[in-house]
């Protein structure tokens, strides 16, 4: 894309967030305003052409030597392998989350989003990735895709409508020919699950074999669940129960679920979940999934004195003590109203799930709208839109819950479009996965594709 489109196509981002961020304050759903939001976003840009056929090449392994690797932006981070989106069979050449796999033999697996099913690919020691297949959408496509991991089942979801929940077996992968194989959502299926239509997230618990759906359809699967989460028993994969709702507190955005052994011992060994509902921190005690409780909603000063969009979060240390919290609307608010959109981490103390309270906020080197994290020993991969992926050290949040430790480590950004200007807007990376025993982290960008890296930083 030329400059001069590059600028029309901020410029009419702008507008469109301006008149949402106006409005804001007298929509009350929340979820409503934002997906319009990236909806215009996603059709300016593919009428300006950035999902074109044949638009973005794979690129070649390469070390990150002087701040780059190839034309991407970087420091501490190798790019290991890169496929894109439609050299991974997408027709709308367009990606969003992503997850992984490992088999039993040590094989590992990138699960692909993208707007028109999910694609599979293996990643190879070195790094290398191979398309070996994909999934198509079970009705139509969709900006939104989600999936998590139990077993050897993945467990997808998707904002398109009538959706529902394709319930895959991984196993078919390890057998596939030379070349990719598309499967049929029809017979290739271990099951399907219609009791919601649409849906957001899709947390998995592998300890008690639950699936929870959240953001689905108002009302689905049971009255009253509002969006919030849709707990299912998959211990089964061929048949999954529902076990209960908890649309107390209504919409719930993201979340995460534990067998909680942390620091607030009136709760050892329930199952709790982290979830991230717009405008609050709530945390509920799902144990009985029949009767689910809300332990506390806790808020904290995201834009203008409150939460402009409370995303998703992960918790920290092995107590569970600290959690962080990303904000998908402050870093755009704060560049309409023309102050300073660092990308802004939030931390906050658990000790007692019934007070969390907020402690403090990292703020990034860069501008740019933070999307979704997850910490593994210590280091949060963040995966935030158009600057990419930000890896942090948080090992000592507990010396200084403020933040002020926080350090980032490396980075690689896969939208160098916006490098001479960085913005706060949906572009780049959507989601990482980084729990390879390989120490392979992969990053999936909705314009080009998944990437593999390798990421030096000792930790």
């Amino acid at each position: 894309m030329k400059l001069t489109a590059l600028s029309a196509l901020a410029l009419a981002t702008a507008a469109v967030a301006q008149s949402e961020f106006q409005e804001s304050s007298m929509v009350e759903n929340k979820m409503g305003m934002l997906m319009n939001l990236k909806t215009t976003h996603h059709e300016m840009k593919k009428a300006a052409g950035v999902f074109a056929e044949g638009r973005y090449e794979v690129k070649s392994a390469v070390t990150c030597t002087d701040g780059k690797a190839g034309e991407y932006s970087c420091e501490n981070v190798d790019l290991a392998g890169h496929l894109t989106h439609e050299n991974m069979g997408s027709m709308t050449r367009a990606g969003n989350d992503i997850w992984g796999w490992t088999s039993d033999d040590g094989r590992e697996f990138a699960l692909v989003g993208q707007t028109d099913g999910t694609a599979f690919v293996e990643v190879l020691k070195d790094g290398s990735l191979k398309y070996i297949g994909r999934l198509p959408t079970q009705t139509s496509n969709s900006i939104w895709r989600d999936m998590k991991v139990i077993g050897h089942h993945v467990y997808i979801g998707s904002e398109a409508q009538g959706h529902g929940l394709q319930i895959f077996d991984l196993t078919k992968l390890l057998n596939i020919g030379s070349s990719p194989y598309v499967f049929d959502p029809t017979t290739d299926l271990t099951a399907w699950y219609s009791g919601f239509g649409s849906s957001h997230n899709i947390i998995a618990n592998p300890e008690t074999n639950t699936i929870f759906a959240v953001g689905a359809s108002r009302d689905a699967a049971c009255p009253g669940s509002n969006g919030g989460p849709i707990m299912l028993d998959v211990t089964d994969p061929s048949k999954p129960t529902l076990l209960g709702c908890a649309g107390q507190d209504g919409y719930c955005h993201d979340a995460e679920a534990v067998v909680y052994h942390g620091v607030d011992k009136n709760f050892d060994g329930h199952e709790i979940l982290y979830g991230h509902n717009e405008r609050f921190l709530t945390i509920y005690d799902v144990t009985d999934k029949r009767n689910p409780v809300i332990l506390s909603k806790t808020s904290y000063d995201g834009f203008n004195g409150k939460g402009a969009y409370t995303h998703q979060g992960w918790t920290i240390d092995k107590d569970m003590k600290y959690l962080l919290l990303d904000d998908e609307l402050d870093e755009m608010y704060r560049h309409r109203n023309g102050t300073a959109a660092n990308t802004r981490t939030y931390v906050f103390d658990l000790s007692d799930l019934t007070k969390p309270k907020w402690t403090g906020v990292y703020l990034s080197p860069v501008q740019s709208i933070d999307h979704n994290q997850y910490v593994v020993n210590g280091v949060s991969y963040q995966a935030n839109y158009a600057s990419g992926l930000r890896v942090v050290d948080v090992s000592k949040i507990a010396a200084d819950p403020t933040g002020g430790n926080m350090k980032e480590l490396a980075h690689f950004d896969c939208y160098p479009e916006d490098d001479g200007n960085p913005q706060p807007e949906f572009n780049g990376a959507w989601s990482v996965y980084p729990w390879f025993t390989s120490g392979t982290v992969i990053l999936n960008c909705i314009e080009r594709g998944m990437f593999a890296l390798k990421v030096n930083t000792g930790k």
